[in-house]
């Protein structure tokens, strides 16, 4: 546990917002011919417009992964039912990529990793990663609320992933036990616990202000 510990400076990757956010500006999505088309469906849309969102789960992944990011919360949402949920690219643009990261991750109640083999390729990958974990290590709502999880394709083998997201137990697609974990995982008594503690920090901050 010492190695999560230490504070990472970002990558030098992390600054470069005109090339990371490239996929953020305007959020894909699947179109009927399972093709990929720049039009805006994030789960912003299935909410009122001025009412911001607490998701289930947002989707941390590789700018090269959007479209298996997608598949993958299509599959928790349509067939096991875990909704709202976001993956990292439909978050809206017009904030450093750092404080992106930031709402994504205390705006969900379980950050997703997804570990594809285009993970390791990516230097930003690595800096979300750690930056999440710290975060779930610091703030004692958020423990036990980081989820890797290996695709079904393409998925980064246990010998190759880095040790800190091997110390968390991983969601394997492959798996046969994948739907019973699934489940057992996304708990809906869990969400509603961190819901009320977004929920009275954003009050709370609201006072402030006033």
């Amino acid at each position: 546990m010492g190695n999560i510990n230490r504070r990472r400076k970002p990558p030098v990757d992390a600054g470069r917002t005109d090339e990371i956010q490239i996929s953020k500006e305007e959020p894909t999505c699947p179109s009927k011919d399972n093709s990929v088309t720049p039009q805006m469906c994030s789960s912003h849309e299935l909410y009122e417009d001025n009412e911001e969102v607490f998701y289930k789960f947002v989707i941390l992944h590789a700018e090269t992964d959007i479209h298996e990011a997608i598949r993958m919360k299509d599959l928790l949402q349509d067939t096991f039912h875990i909704k709202p949920g976001l993956i990292f690219a439909e978050m809206p643009a017009g904030q450093h990529i750092l404080k992106t990261l930031d709402n994504a991750v205390n705006g969900s109640a379980w950050t997703i990793i997804l570990l594809t083999e285009n993970f390791l390729k990516e230097t930003w990958c690595e800096f979300q990663s750690h930056a999440t974990l710290i975060n779930s290590i610091q703030m004692y709502h958020k423990y036990n609320t980081v989820i890797p999880v290996r695709p079904r394709d393409n998925y980064l083998p246990r010998d190759k992933t880095p040790f800190p997201i091997n110390l968390f137990n991983a969601l394997e697609e492959k798996s046969p036990e994948f739907n019973w974990l699934v489940e057992r995982t996304f708990q809906e008594s869990v969400y509603q616990r961190h819901y009320a503690t977004w929920k009275a920090e954003k009050e709370s901050m609201e006072q402030r202000e006033i």
